[in-house]
């Protein structure tokens, strides 16, 4: 008897074996997968999706801002190139006039058509450049701004009411669509009383 019970205890045995080897290579519940596992795998695809879309996004933009530096960097330039070229061409036909006064015969002209030539040419030049933005500053007889001109020397002022005053003016100045290029050179009337 007891090789009896010894081989149901082996069966026994193997059955427990069995039943251990079937529960782990089976599905776990009942072979439908568990919602809660598949939600989280949805939203994990969820957000691996939206990352990527947003990384997408992200160097769509990048790329698009450096495209806009690089343009508007070339539209600047070609800009200024443009407005160099429309001064040069505003130049152009008073540069021909001086080329014109610098080419005369000295033996066959008089000196005072020279320089009434050299005039109309300064004259066509200013007014060239005034038409571009060049404004000039001529400050005589003015109170003495110290933003636009510039003090050389001063002189002694004959009474209170000049003081600060422009006496005279050695170099003009010139402003440029507002912005100062050179001050006016000047001298400047002083009150010592």
């Amino acid at each position: 008897m007891r090789d009896d019970v010894k081989a149901d205890a082996d069966t026994q045995e193997q059955m427990e074996r069995n039943e251990e080897v079937a529960e782990s290579a089976a599905p776990q519940g009942d072979g439908v997968p568990d919602d809660q596992s598949v939600t989280e795998e949805s939203e994990a695809d969820d957000v691996s999706r939206q990352l990527d879309e947003q990384r997408d996004k992200y160097l769509r933009l990048a790329a698009e801002y450096d495209n806009y530096r690089k343009r508007s960097m070339r539209e600047r330039q070609e800009a200024g190139s443009r407005a160099q070229a429309e001064l040069a061409k505003q130049l152009i036909d008073a540069l021909d006039d001086l080329a014109r006064v610098a080419h005369v015969d000295p033996a066959a002209t008089e000196t005072a058509s020279v320089v009434r030539g050299v005039e109309l040419v300064e004259r066509k030049l200013l007014k060239a450049l005034g038409a571009a933005g060049l404004e000039i500053v001529n400050p005589a007889d003015q109170t003495f701004d110290p933003t636009l001109h510039e003090a050389v020397a001063t002189v002694p002022a004959l009474s209170k009411e000049d003081d600060h005053t422009v006496a005279q003016v050695y170099q003009p100045g010139y402003v440029f669509n507002g912005q100062l290029l050179r001050p006016a050179r000047v001298v400047v009337k002083q009150w010592n009383g």
